[in-house]
């Protein structure tokens, strides 16, 4: 004979842990005395596909939602989704409870029609993108239910869905005394006996790491992250990453001339600091690809002063700095077999008793004169020291990232990042890279007139600001005098710097940390292309 609670007990099914439901819908709480919030649970996300021109379209699961709803959910996810409403479409899901006793929750994330691929129109693997943003949409709402434990099927393309579930959770509370965001941990979901690619899945997690990374350290206030502050915590990033970090104070950059950028830091009383990193993943022999970063960590514009408004995110003129940093980690965890040669000049440009003044003219370690038409144009000024330099290395090619014009988001919106460079085989790389990631660049042009315009006047070599319109692409062309036969690409991140948490769903408003992944994709690449000819 069953007890009263013994036959109730066949009724209950388990969620999640202290909680039952009743399969009428009623639900029982074992220990009333305790939050809800308190309870460890599981989290699934799952895909679907649907014509999104089609509203009626009933959807199909992916191969993996398939599995699990005949395996574990006896056809219930199928059925649930089906009294739903419309198919979700893509950045749309939906959130069911109880389906099975392992996953208290399961979201169904939309990623529009089966077929995509690449987009010639868009520039864009849309595959890839709606992976991306499934993964984070999936994953935001299982944060929101404070769900410990996320599995994240790999929708086809396990390192596109990391990226998408780990930049979509992240957030900055770091400065939150009682912090409300909950982050989870996410984990690539595995069928027993079923081959998954873990290998992408982990090359994913680091490269949206990176990311983070450098959206945390754009994100960190300029009292917090003065130059010296910068150098310190990048000492204590990078050593713990294999990457090898030298900082030079300013009495190194002035024996080596490199009087560009230590003119933009005379107004602060916080000295520029040159950070070298190095990482070697080959022979020493091999030649390294150098990176540059702008680390200007506050930009007020000096004597030409930026609005108050213009100057509510200067602390992401560090933005190519933050970039360099978190890539070379990014390569140091993958084991990549090249070598790096990060250079990040530091400074603060802000306004003071020793500041740069308009027509000042500083004198560069390969004898050219620049003349400070502007000090508010400084942002080339800081990495022309680094482009000198980086020749003592005989580098395979040189890439500099910067944060230079703000001409470009009226052009392009915060879309891409715009790129110059005298290579046709770097460009094709860096345009392949952004493909693959999302992180779309786009092309400007590197022509003799804009040189023109910066050379016009006969008492000095060049100006920073020149004649007539176009700065972003008289910037480039600054930067362009500085570079000494070798490949050169310039990328100017200005346009990409922010996230409006719109265009691209995967990231929450605020700093982006773009183009991180772009970077690390194309180095990673070339190494591949470079071993291939090599076995030819």
């Amino acid at each position: 004979m069953l007890s009263i609670g013994q036959k109730i007990s066949k009724f209950l099914k388990p969620m999640g842990g202290n909680f039952y439901t009743i399969r009428l819908g009623m639900t029982i709480r074992s220990r009333p005395n305790e939050s809800c919030f308190e309870i460890p649970s599981k989290g699934l996300v799952l895909g679907i596909y649907a014509d999104e021109d089609d509203l009626y379209d009933p959807g199909k699961l992916t191969q993996a939602a398939q599995k699990y709803n005949t395996r574990f959910a006896n056809g219930r996810l199928l059925e649930l989704l089906k009294i739903s409403g419309p198919c979700p479409r893509r950045g749309e899901s939906r959130t069911f409870f109880n389906i099975d006793p392992f996953y208290a929750r399961v979201v169904v994330a939309g990623l529009g029609h089966e077929c995509l691929d690449y987009s010639e129109q868009e520039v864009l693997d849309e595959s890839k993108e709606a992976i991306r943003i499934a993964a984070a949409v999936g994953c935001r709402e299982l944060q929101k239910l404070h769900t410990a434990n996320v599995s994240v099927e790999s929708f086809g393309h396990a390192e596109s869905a990391a990226e998408g579930a780990a930049l979509g959770i992240w957030t900055n509370h770091e400065f939150r005394s009682l912090t409300h965001t909950f982050e989870p941990q996410i984990n690539l979901y595995e069928l027993e006996g079923e081959d998954t690619d873990r290998i992408g899945w982990e090359i994913g997690l680091q490269k949206a790491s990176a990311q983070n990374l450098t959206r945390q350290l754009q994100d960190t206030p300029a009292n917090l992250l003065t130059p010296s502050m910068f150098a310190q915590n990048i000492v204590n990033i990078l050593t713990r990453s294999g990457v090898n970090v030298e900082v030079k104070v300013k009495n190194w950059a002035e024996s080596h001339q490199m009087s560009s950028y230590l003119a933009i830091a005379k107004g602060s009383c916080e000295p520029g600091i040159f950070l070298e990193l190095s990482y070697f993943g080959t022979r020493c022999d091999e030649r390294p690809i150098v990176l540059i970063g702008q680390g200007t960590t506050f930009d007020s514009g000096g004597l030409c002063r930026k609005t108050a408004h213009d100057q509510e995110y200067s602390r992401g003129d560090m933005t190519g700095a933050a970039v360099v940093v978190a890539t070379c980690r990014a390569i140091a965890s993958m084991n990549l077999p090249v070598n790096i040669r990060g250079l990040i000049p530091l400074c603060e440009h802000i306004m003071g008793a020793s500041a740069m003044k308009p027509g000042d003219v500083v004198k560069t370690m390969n004898g050219k004169c620049i003349e400070i038409a502007d000090t508010d144009a400084e942002g080339p000024l800081v990495i022309v020291d680094a482009l000198l330099y980086a020749k003592n290395y005989f580098p395979r090619f040189v890439i500099d990232i910067g944060t230079i014009s703000g001409e470009i988001c009226q052009t392009f919106g915060n879309e891409v990042s715009t790129v110059f460079t005298n290579s046709e085989d770097l460009w094709e790389q860096i345009r392949e890279a952004s493909v693959h990631t999302g992180d779309r660049v786009w092309r400007l042009p590197l022509w003799e007139v804009f040189q023109k315009k910066l050379k016009i006047f006969p008492h000095v070599d060049v100006t920073n600001l020149g004649v007539g319109s176009g700065y972003t692409c008289k910037s480039a062309a600054l930067l362009s005098e500085f570079v000494e036969s070798t490949d050169w690409l310039h990328i100017d991140a200005y346009g990409v710097m922010l996230s409006t948490g719109d265009s691209v769903p995967y990231l929450q408003e605020g700093m982006s940390g773009r183009p991180t992944r772009t970077l690390i994709e194309m180095i990673a690449k070339s190494v591949v292309d470079q071993h291939r000819d090599k076995d030819k």
